[in-house]
Protein backbone atom coordinates (compact mmCIF):
# COMPACT_ATOMS: atom_id res chain seq x y z
CA UNK A 1 0.00 0.00 0.00
CA UNK A 2 1.02 3.56 -0.47
CA UNK A 3 1.48 5.68 2.41
CA UNK A 4 2.69 9.22 3.28
CA UNK A 5 3.97 11.02 6.07
CA UNK A 6 2.24 14.43 7.11
CA UNK A 7 3.42 16.10 10.76
CA UNK A 8 5.06 12.99 11.90
CA UNK A 9 2.16 10.75 10.85
CA UNK A 10 2.01 7.85 8.45
CA UNK A 11 -1.61 7.72 6.36
CA UNK A 12 -2.04 5.08 4.10
CA UNK A 13 -3.20 6.27 0.73
CA UNK A 14 -6.39 4.39 -0.11
CA UNK A 15 -10.08 5.13 -1.28
CA UNK A 16 -12.74 4.22 0.27
CA UNK A 17 -13.40 1.19 -1.69
CA UNK A 18 -9.63 0.21 -1.48
CA UNK A 19 -10.16 0.59 2.42
CA UNK A 20 -13.02 -1.50 2.48
CA UNK A 21 -11.58 -4.35 -0.47
CA UNK A 22 -7.78 -4.14 1.92
CA UNK A 23 -10.01 -4.68 5.35
CA UNK A 24 -12.67 -7.95 3.45
CA UNK A 25 -9.58 -9.63 2.51
CA UNK A 26 -8.38 -9.48 6.14
CA UNK A 27 -11.34 -11.19 7.36
CA UNK A 28 -11.59 -13.50 4.43
CA UNK A 29 -8.51 -14.68 5.01
CA UNK A 30 -8.38 -15.10 8.75
CA UNK A 31 -5.76 -12.46 9.28
CA UNK A 32 -6.06 -9.38 11.14
CA UNK A 33 -5.92 -5.35 10.66
CA UNK A 34 -5.37 -3.16 13.18
CA UNK A 35 -6.75 -0.36 11.94
CA UNK A 36 -6.53 3.74 12.96
CA UNK A 37 -8.26 6.96 12.02
CA UNK A 38 -6.62 10.18 11.92
CA UNK A 39 -7.61 14.14 11.96
CA UNK A 40 -6.31 17.39 12.66
CA UNK A 41 -6.97 16.84 16.68
CA UNK A 42 -5.23 13.81 17.08
CA UNK A 43 -2.25 15.18 14.65
CA UNK A 44 -2.06 17.72 17.13
CA UNK A 45 -1.74 15.93 19.54
CA UNK A 46 0.57 13.05 17.96
CA UNK A 47 3.35 15.98 18.18
CA UNK A 48 4.22 15.60 21.96
CA UNK A 49 2.08 12.57 22.74
CA UNK A 50 4.70 10.00 21.55
CA UNK A 51 2.73 6.96 22.75
CA UNK A 52 -0.05 7.84 20.62
CA UNK A 53 2.30 8.22 17.78
CA UNK A 54 3.60 4.99 18.63
CA UNK A 55 0.07 3.56 18.69
CA UNK A 56 -0.92 5.09 15.52
CA UNK A 57 1.78 5.08 13.20
CA UNK A 58 2.34 1.12 14.14
CA UNK A 59 -1.29 -0.22 13.08
CA UNK A 60 -1.93 -2.22 10.17
CA UNK A 61 -3.91 0.47 8.59
CA UNK A 62 -4.43 4.05 8.89
CA UNK A 63 -7.00 6.06 7.60
CA UNK A 64 -7.72 9.97 6.90
CA UNK A 65 -10.96 10.61 9.04
CA UNK A 66 -11.01 14.43 8.44
CA UNK A 67 -10.96 16.92 5.60
CA UNK A 68 -8.54 18.75 7.16
CA UNK A 69 -6.22 16.41 6.92
CA UNK A 70 -6.94 15.70 3.07
CA UNK A 71 -6.36 19.53 2.49
CA UNK A 72 -3.15 19.32 4.60
CA UNK A 73 -1.51 16.47 2.30
CA UNK A 74 -2.11 18.70 -0.96
CA UNK A 75 -0.38 21.96 0.89
CA UNK A 76 2.56 19.17 1.35
CA UNK A 77 2.52 17.86 -2.50
CA UNK A 78 1.73 14.38 -0.49
CA UNK A 79 -1.99 14.38 -1.98
CA UNK A 80 -4.51 11.64 -0.53
CA UNK A 81 -6.87 10.78 -2.40
CA UNK A 82 -9.68 10.85 -0.31
CA UNK A 83 -11.18 11.30 2.91
CA UNK A 84 -12.19 7.69 5.20
CA UNK A 85 -14.74 8.68 7.53
CA UNK A 86 -14.50 6.30 10.46
CA UNK A 87 -17.91 6.23 11.02
CA UNK A 88 -18.86 5.51 7.16
CA UNK A 89 -16.25 2.42 7.56
CA UNK A 90 -18.14 1.35 10.34
CA UNK A 91 -21.69 1.58 8.64
CA UNK A 92 -20.05 -0.59 5.57
CA UNK A 93 -18.46 -3.23 7.75
CA UNK A 94 -22.27 -3.77 9.58
CA UNK A 95 -23.65 -4.39 6.33
CA UNK A 96 -20.79 -6.50 5.15
CA UNK A 97 -21.14 -8.65 8.79
CA UNK A 98 -24.73 -9.60 8.21
CA UNK A 99 -24.04 -10.59 4.70
CA UNK A 100 -21.06 -12.55 5.28
CA UNK A 101 -21.76 -14.07 8.48
CA UNK A 102 -19.85 -11.91 10.51
CA UNK A 103 -20.08 -11.21 14.43
CA UNK A 104 -19.18 -7.42 15.91
CA UNK A 105 -18.00 -6.57 19.66
CA UNK A 106 -18.96 -3.00 20.52
CA UNK A 107 -16.96 -1.84 22.92
CA UNK A 108 -17.57 1.81 24.40
CA UNK A 109 -19.69 4.72 25.26
CA UNK A 110 -21.44 4.83 28.30
CA UNK A 111 -23.99 1.75 28.81
CA UNK A 112 -27.05 2.94 27.70
CA UNK A 113 -25.57 4.35 24.38
CA UNK A 114 -23.87 1.02 23.71
CA UNK A 115 -27.40 -0.57 24.22
CA UNK A 116 -28.71 1.57 21.99
CA UNK A 117 -26.30 0.78 19.19
CA UNK A 118 -26.68 -3.10 19.91
CA UNK A 119 -30.62 -2.64 19.86
CA UNK A 120 -30.72 -0.43 17.02
CA UNK A 121 -28.20 -3.08 14.77
CA UNK A 122 -30.12 -5.79 15.73
CA UNK A 123 -33.42 -4.33 14.40
CA UNK A 124 -31.74 -2.82 10.97
CA UNK A 125 -29.36 -6.28 10.46
CA UNK A 126 -30.42 -9.14 12.68
CA UNK A 127 -29.58 -10.15 16.09
CA UNK A 128 -26.69 -12.79 14.74
CA UNK A 129 -24.05 -10.12 13.93
CA UNK A 130 -24.03 -9.47 17.57
CA UNK A 131 -20.79 -11.17 19.38
CA UNK A 132 -21.26 -8.52 22.83
CA UNK A 133 -20.98 -5.46 24.15
CA UNK A 134 -19.48 -3.46 26.89
CA UNK A 135 -19.27 0.01 28.48
CA UNK A 136 -16.25 2.14 28.20
CA UNK A 137 -15.37 2.59 31.81
CA UNK A 138 -12.95 0.09 33.55
CA UNK A 139 -9.76 0.79 35.56
CA UNK A 140 -6.41 0.25 33.66
CA UNK A 141 -5.81 -3.06 35.44
CA UNK A 142 -8.84 -4.80 33.44
CA UNK A 143 -8.08 -3.98 30.05
CA UNK A 144 -6.24 -7.29 29.40
CA UNK A 145 -9.12 -9.44 31.07
CA UNK A 146 -11.53 -7.17 28.68
CA UNK A 147 -8.61 -7.91 25.74
CA UNK A 148 -9.07 -12.02 26.30
CA UNK A 149 -13.23 -11.45 26.97
CA UNK A 150 -13.46 -10.55 23.73
CA UNK A 151 -11.30 -12.54 22.06
CA UNK A 152 -13.00 -14.99 23.18
CA UNK A 153 -16.59 -13.65 22.11
CA UNK A 154 -16.57 -15.28 18.51
CA UNK A 155 -16.34 -11.49 17.19
CA UNK A 156 -14.57 -11.52 13.66
CA UNK A 157 -14.81 -7.24 13.93
CA UNK A 158 -14.41 -5.10 16.95
CA UNK A 159 -15.83 -0.96 17.32
CA UNK A 160 -13.94 0.17 19.79
CA UNK A 161 -15.79 3.68 21.19
CA UNK A 162 -13.79 5.15 23.54
CA UNK A 163 -11.94 9.02 23.58
CA UNK A 164 -8.15 9.19 22.27
CA UNK A 165 -5.62 8.33 23.30
CA UNK A 166 -7.04 5.74 25.20
CA UNK A 167 -8.81 3.46 22.72
CA UNK A 168 -5.61 3.93 20.31
CA UNK A 169 -3.31 2.57 23.31
CA UNK A 170 -5.71 0.19 24.21
CA UNK A 171 -5.81 -1.38 20.89
CA UNK A 172 -2.39 -1.53 20.49
CA UNK A 173 -1.29 -2.36 23.59
CA UNK A 174 -3.53 -5.78 23.45
CA UNK A 175 -3.86 -6.38 20.43
CA UNK A 176 -1.71 -10.02 20.10
CA UNK A 177 -4.66 -10.93 23.28
CA UNK A 178 -7.03 -10.00 20.56
CA UNK A 179 -5.26 -12.25 17.78
CA UNK A 180 -9.04 -14.01 17.28
CA UNK A 181 -10.46 -11.11 16.20
CA UNK A 182 -9.92 -10.29 12.57
CA UNK A 183 -10.10 -6.50 11.98
CA UNK A 184 -10.08 -4.14 15.29
CA UNK A 185 -10.82 -0.77 14.59
CA UNK A 186 -11.54 2.82 16.95
CA UNK A 187 -14.54 4.66 15.86
CA UNK A 188 -14.22 7.21 18.49
CA UNK A 189 -18.12 9.12 18.68
CA UNK A 190 -19.82 6.97 16.11
CA UNK A 191 -21.77 5.13 18.88
CA UNK A 192 -23.49 8.50 19.65
CA UNK A 193 -24.16 9.07 16.18
CA UNK A 194 -25.37 6.23 15.69
CA UNK A 195 -27.47 6.03 18.71
CA UNK A 196 -29.03 9.20 17.91
CA UNK A 197 -27.46 11.09 20.99
CA UNK A 198 -25.70 13.00 18.15
CA UNK A 199 -26.99 14.24 15.43
CA UNK A 200 -24.45 14.11 12.32
CA UNK A 201 -23.67 16.94 9.94
CA UNK A 202 -25.69 17.03 6.82
CA UNK A 203 -23.76 15.68 3.78
CA UNK A 204 -22.84 18.82 2.10
CA UNK A 205 -21.19 20.16 5.39
CA UNK A 206 -18.84 17.08 5.87
CA UNK A 207 -18.02 17.26 1.78
CA UNK A 208 -17.01 21.01 2.94
CA UNK A 209 -14.61 20.29 5.85
CA UNK A 210 -17.70 21.39 8.12
CA UNK A 211 -18.28 17.80 9.94
CA UNK A 212 -16.66 19.55 13.26
CA UNK A 213 -18.52 22.62 13.32
CA UNK A 214 -21.86 21.08 12.92
CA UNK A 215 -20.74 18.77 15.84
CA UNK A 216 -19.07 22.22 17.81
CA UNK A 217 -22.41 23.50 17.20
CA UNK A 218 -24.16 20.97 18.68
CA UNK A 219 -21.83 20.90 22.43
CA UNK A 220 -19.71 23.91 22.33
CA UNK A 221 -18.89 23.82 26.16
CA UNK A 222 -17.39 20.51 25.57
CA UNK A 223 -16.10 20.82 22.00
CA UNK A 224 -14.55 24.59 22.15
CA UNK A 225 -11.50 23.39 22.88
CA UNK A 226 -10.71 20.35 20.68
CA UNK A 227 -12.16 22.18 17.60
CA UNK A 228 -11.12 25.39 17.82
CA UNK A 229 -8.03 25.27 19.46
CA UNK A 230 -6.78 21.99 18.15
CA UNK A 231 -7.94 23.07 14.28
CA UNK A 232 -5.90 26.43 14.95
CA UNK A 233 -2.49 24.53 16.05
CA UNK A 234 -2.87 22.49 12.86
CA UNK A 235 -3.34 24.95 10.38
CA UNK A 236 0.07 26.50 12.40
CA UNK A 237 1.66 23.09 12.22
CA UNK A 238 0.79 22.95 8.28
CA UNK A 239 2.13 26.37 7.04
CA UNK A 240 5.54 25.84 9.55
CA UNK A 241 5.98 22.76 7.26
CA UNK A 242 5.19 24.13 4.40
CA UNK A 243 7.17 27.07 4.52
CA UNK A 244 10.02 25.59 6.00
CA UNK A 245 11.31 23.79 3.20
Amino acid sequence: MSRVNILNTTIDNLSVQETLKTIETAIANKKQIHHVVVNAGKIVAMQSDLQLRKSVNESDLINADGQAVVWASKILNQPLKERVAGIDLMQNLVELAHKKDYKIYFFGAKEDIVKEVVKKYSKQYSPNIIAGYRNGYFKKEEEKDIARQISQSGANILFVAISSPTKENFLYENKDLLNNVNFIMGVGGSFDVVSGKVKRAPLWMQKNGLEWFYRFAQEPKRMWKRYLVGNSKFIGLVLKERFSK
